[in-house]
């Protein structure tokens, strides 16, 4: 289960697993067939700084365009037709990766940037909302717009 937050829509992929009924961008999506929580039931087992820096991040996202958020047992992938961002929590920090065309150095990036096909898979270590400058937020915009729109964008 889902709560939706502006701008979401139930229209982000082409394909819903019978059995958890998460979406997906291809029909029979390899995945972890565990169905999606709520937000509450995510936030309530995981660190306190978890929720501001997901706040953060949405609160930039809700002005960049539809996001479907989808809260695992592992993390919280932000998706448009697929996924273009995760929030994933660590033990010092929140992890934010995103992929882009190209390969970006940040002083949040302290993992070595992987190439993945045409893309590069970036993982910035966050520990409070601060981190997420103007940088950072330009990238995940970037991330998003580079993503497949849903079909309900399209329109």
């Amino acid at each position: 289960m889902l709560r939706r937050r502006r701008g979401q829509n139930d229209g982000v992929a082409a394909w819903v697993c019978p059995k958890c009924e998460r979406r997906f961008a291809r029909e029979g999506q390899s995945h972890e067939c565990a169905p999606a929580m709520s937000l509450e039931e995510y936030f309530s087992t995981g660190p306190e700084r978890e929720r501001p820096i997901f706040e953060a991040v949405m609160c930039h996202l809700d002005t960049v365009g539809t996001v479907h958020v989808e809260p695992v047992s592992v993390g919280i992938f932000l998706k448009r037709a697929r996924s273009f961002a995760q929030l994933r929590p660590l033990t010092q920090w929140v992890a934010l990766s995103f992929s882009l065309r190209r390969p970006v150095t940040h002083r949040t990036i302290t993992r070595k940037v992987q190439p993945y096909g045409a893309r590069y898979h970036h993982v910035a270590n966050l520990r409070s909302p601060d981190d997420l400058d103007d940088q950072l937020l330009g990238w995940l915009t970037e991330a998003y717009l580079d993503s497949p729109p849903d079909s309900d964008e399209e329109s």
